[in-house]
């Protein structure tokens, strides 16, 4: 029998390790991480699945909090494929992703969601073949956020709907517009020649928490809703950020002008943003904050620096695209008023990465993105501050950062000295000239993904310098025997994965993996099954899987109580593309997406 990995790693000696891996071209930058001594994951490892329902290890449950449709207020209608849009207005969104627990009480709490985008074949019992006036109205409520109340019934978590913080914020929800951005000619509209007004917010991706209670949510796609119904160009502004002729078959444009670029060419620039929002003020209105400037958000991973500094970790979901840093003007202090605004003003920065490739490993910089510097200036085709945050990405390339294998969800480790990326895949790595194979994105169409880390200068998040490695390549060791596509060593034939996306640390610093790949369980991806979510040990090096969803979904969101018993994870588009899912009220029933609690049978800490 073949020595496994995990008892080679354990058995051998430190000098008989170093030699094995030199000649491994993964190199030993991850292999010296690694043993088999994890303490911290005390959950027996799954298989992988391509069952139709949620798999988690033995003595753990899962259940559905909320799905698609259901009622987010007393007296709203229950779930129905003919609901109009009226109805949809009072119903949880679609597409759950992101998400962010708010405990209020022992036994009272909010939960805001992410609600992604909509999958028409379920949307309307027509599957979006003949979309009308009100199906665009529906679509429209089905986006944006979804703020849930909660309340702890026999120690279960149940949606409350007499809650008084229950909210739905929409495509056409009133937001301001805050920052160095706000008022700029290039967000003026028929509708707002105020450039301050913004309506709607929609395709929001993942989220981020504030020390000061408030709820970050990300806009990624934001393309994907606008089209242009004359034969004029639009530009190579628009070009760089997916905007074109055509949508992706939501027909917004056809019955809400501000979606169609011939007659309101600036709408597309006031969307792209990270907004803000208060879950504690169901009157409130949400700022949209261009100071973290605008491109494809997934995250937004925020830390308070040693010196009081706010830091924000954004990725910017593209092939090709740029990972970034916002550093705040001002200082946080606890219970100060002034926190609410520390988002208004700071310095934005982008990623450059260096190291010989094949190490895996090297030193890294932020540049900054400051008009005035760095060749941020008229000439260069920035005439004013705000244009350097509007068009974020050309900045971006301006002063020369690393071009990137999509860059996710961003996690920052509780003992706030690490930073973690998720890399999901990049068909072009290594074919466009523009992005080459290089030491941070070592494998060329890289198929599988894999997860950057990264250590700030001296622990200081505000530095200009860091130190990064790869923590893992996923990959698949029984189809590639051998090279980058096996994947790193701690990958194995039961814990393969792709297409890391969603990520997240708990209190006792577990990193937990969620995928949102191909789940054909064939070919180059034979024997990982469903999307799943993994559990590893940073200190170790090892991972086990978690978790397995149902067929054609992505697992995405995580959040947990306060006392880490009970974690909320979502699963998203199952049976996307009509694939044959019934998930989760099974029979003939239409596929949902839902929040899913997860639990102990004998109530103790998720994951330990």
């Amino acid at each position: 029998m073949a020595i496994s990995r995990r008892r080679f790693l354990k058995t051998t000696s430190a000098a008989g390790t170093v030699g094995f891996f030199a000649a491994n071209p993964i190199g030993d930058a991850i292999a010296k991480t690694i043993s088999a001594d994890s303490t911290l994951m005390g959950f027996e490892p799954i298989s992988a699945s391509t069952t139709d329902s949620i798999k988690a290890p033995p003595g753990y449950q899962a259940e559905v909090l909320i799905s698609w449709g259901d009622p987010l207020f007393k007296g709203a209608p229950k779930f129905d494929q003919r609901n109009d849009s009226k109805a949809q207005e009072l119903q949880f969104g679609d597409n759950n992703d992101g998400m962010t627990f708010f405990q209020l009480s022992d036994s009272r709490a909010v939960l805001a969601v992410n609600n992604e985008y909509t999958n028409n074949e379920y949307l309307y019992v027509h599957q979006g073949k003949r979309i009308n006036a009100d199906d665009v109205r529906k679509s429209q409520a089905a986006h944006g956020v979804s703020i849930v109340e909660l309340v702890k019934i026999s120690g279960n978590w149940q949606v409350n709907l007499d809650g008084r913080l229950n909210r739905r914020i929409t495509a056409y929800s009133k937001m301001e517009m805050t920052g160095v951005a706000s008022g700029h000619e290039l967000l003026k509209t028929t509708a707002d020649p105020s450039g301050k007004q913004i309506l709607g917010t929609f395709n929001n991706c993942a989220n981020g928490l504030t020390p000061w209670g408030t709820y970050l949510t990300c806009e990624e796609n934001f393309n994907g809703y606008f089209a242009n119904s004359s034969d004029k160009g639009l530009g190579e502004s628009y070009e760089r950020y997916g905007l074109g002729a055509k949508d992706r078959g939501y027909d917004w444009f056809k019955y809400d002008k501000r979606f169609d670029m011939a007659a309101e060419p600036n709408e597309p620039h006031r969307h792209g943003w990270v907004v803000e929002i208060d879950p504690m003020n169901p009157n409130s209105t949400p700022k949209k904050r261009s100071a973290l400037g605008r491109f494809k958000h997934e995250n937004a991973a925020l830390t308070v620096n040693s010196d009081g500094h706010v830091v924000v970790y954004l990725g910017d979901d593209e092939r090709g695209e740029h990972l970034y840093k916002f550093v705040s003007k001002n200082k946080y202090v606890v219970g100060a008023d002034s926190n609410r605004d520390l988002l208004e003003e700071g310095t934005l920065f982008v990623a450059k990465f260096n190291g010989a490739e094949g190490e895996l490993k090297g030193q890294g910089h932020w540049l900054e993105l400051t008009w005035g510097r760095n060749g941020l200036t008229p000439e260069n085709g920035f005439p004013d501050p705000a244009s350097v945050v509007i068009f974020a990405r050309m900045a971006a390339t301006q002063v020369g950062a690393t071009t990137m294998d999509r860059p996710e969800w961003v996690a920052i480790h509780p003992d706030n000295k690490s930073v973690y990326c998720t890399l999901t895949n990049n068909k072009y790595r290594g074919v466009k000239e523009t992005q080459p194979v290089n030491a941070v994105s070592p494998r060329e169409k890289n198929p599988y993904g894999h997860i950057l880390r990264w250590n700030p200068l001296n622990d200081d998040h505000t530095a200009d310098t860091f130190e990064w490695d790869i923590y893992v390549l996923a990959g698949n060791p029984e189809v590639h025997q051998s090279g980058l596509m096996a994947g790193s060593e701690n990958i194995n034939k039961d814990n393969m994965f792709n297409s890391p996306d969603g990520i997240g640390f708990d209190k006792g610093g577990r990193l937990w993996i969620q995928t949102d790949g191909k789940y054909t369980n064939k070919g180059k991806f034979a024997g990982m099954g469903n999307n799943q979510m993994l559990c590893g040990d940073p200190r170790t090096g090892e991972i086990h899987r978690f978790l397995t969803g149902p067929i054609a979904c992505e697992i995405t969101g995580l959040t947990f109580s306060p006392d880490h018993k009970t974690m909320f994870i979502g699963v998203q588009h199952p049976g996307e593309d009509l694939a044959p899912s019934h998930f989760p009220d099974g029979g003939n029933s239409i596929p949902r997406s839902s929040v899913i609690m997860i639990t102990r049978t004998d109530g103790g800490e998720i994951g330990a």
